[in-house]
């Protein structure tokens, strides 16, 4: 059954979570400030400093989870379509709170969205794609 978890609920969960630690909670407008701020600074071999945040680790671990996603997607089985209408509920929930809640209208939030409407996207099409590949069309008929 795990199989069926959309694994992109799990950066947005983190989201929810940080941003439920402001000052305001879901309303608090200063999300996108506390996101930002510099968690800890890398010295690139350059000798310019990369400062990373928290809306950096995120994106990062979301585009991560998002290439394990369609790698899921490719599976026709059964399950597929459960996480295909799990990941399209994420996705509802997603757009809800990037529209009506202060503290989910920044960039991180919104990038992250984009990302599970792709996995959104991505799982019905990979679908829709093997089942033709699995109909078995005679000579002369589909394509």
């Amino acid at each position: 059954m795990f199989a069926a978890f959309p694994l992109l609920a799990i950066p947005v969960l983190i989201y929810n979570l940080v941003v439920l630690t402001l000052p305001g909670g879901f309303g608090s407008p200063d999300a996108a400030l506390s996101l930002s701020e510099p968690l800890f600074t890398v010295n690139m071999t350059s000798g310019s400093p990369w400062p990373v945040s928290l809306s950096d680790l995120l994106l990062a671990g979301s585009l991560v989870v998002l290439f394990i996603e369609l790698l899921k997607s490719t599976t026709s089985r059964r399950i597929a379509i459960i996480n295909h209408s799990l990941s399209m509920l994420l996705f509802i929930v997603c757009l809800v709170e990037f529209l009506l809640a202060p503290a989910f209208a920044t960039s991180t939030f919104f990038l992250m969205t984009v990302m599970v409407l792709l996995d959104v996207l991505a799982g019905f099409i990979v679908t829709i794609v093997a089942a033709r590949r699995d109909i078995d069309f005679g000579p002369g008929e589909g394509g």
